[in-house]
């Protein structure tokens, strides 16, 4: 599951839309509550690459192979209390209950949080897990190149990043 940045805008409108529909919050200015959705999708995205530049000059500074890079980041990831792949959509949702009862833009809440959470967390799931369709519509692209040669990689690559900015999902 992965956030891009393409995606901001349009998670933060369906998830105010979804919200003030359901009569599950008032809104006093719905663009700015669009904001305040777009400041929290922002800022995980920030610390995102933050914890990715700092795992890597760790991985330099001590030497290690690029395999231990996961372990690495995960372990910056639990000391920030930051949500890495499915904790990401959990660490977003805390964030924005957070926001939504701090903010100026949101007139009242009514539902529980639980409610907020479901409904933030559907809408979340939908749009970050971009990378399976993804994956899937590059591999019905290249069927015809045996998985696992050099070919296929660099046709992956090459095809994958058209479907990326054919899509608008640019990192």
């Amino acid at each position: 599951m992965k956030l891009y940045a393409g995606k901001i805008d349009t998670i933060s409108n369906e998830l105010v839309t979804r919200l003030t529909t359901d009569g599950d919050m008032d809104v006093v200015d719905r663009a700015e509550a669009e904001l305040d959705v777009v400041s929290v999708l922002k800022e995980y995205l920030r610390v995102d690459r933050e914890l990715t530049e700092r795992a890597k000059d760790i991985l330099e500074i001590r030497g290690l192979s690029y395999s231990q890079f996961g372990r690495t980041k995960r372990g910056l990831a639990d000391k920030k209390d930051f949500g890495l792949g499915e904790e990401a959509i959990t660490w977003i949702i805390n964030q924005l209950l957070e926001t939504f009862m701090q903010s100026r833009h949101i007139d009242e809440i009514y539902s529980e949080d639980n409610v907020l959470r479901r409904k933030s967390r559907d809408i979340l799931k939908k749009h970050m897990m971009v990378d399976d369709e993804l994956d899937q519509e590059v591999r019905d692209r290249i069927r015809n190149i045996q998985e696992g040669t050099n070919t296929w990689d660099i046709e992956y690559s090459r095809v994958l990043e058209q479907m990326k900015n054919k899509h608008g999902l640019k990192e």
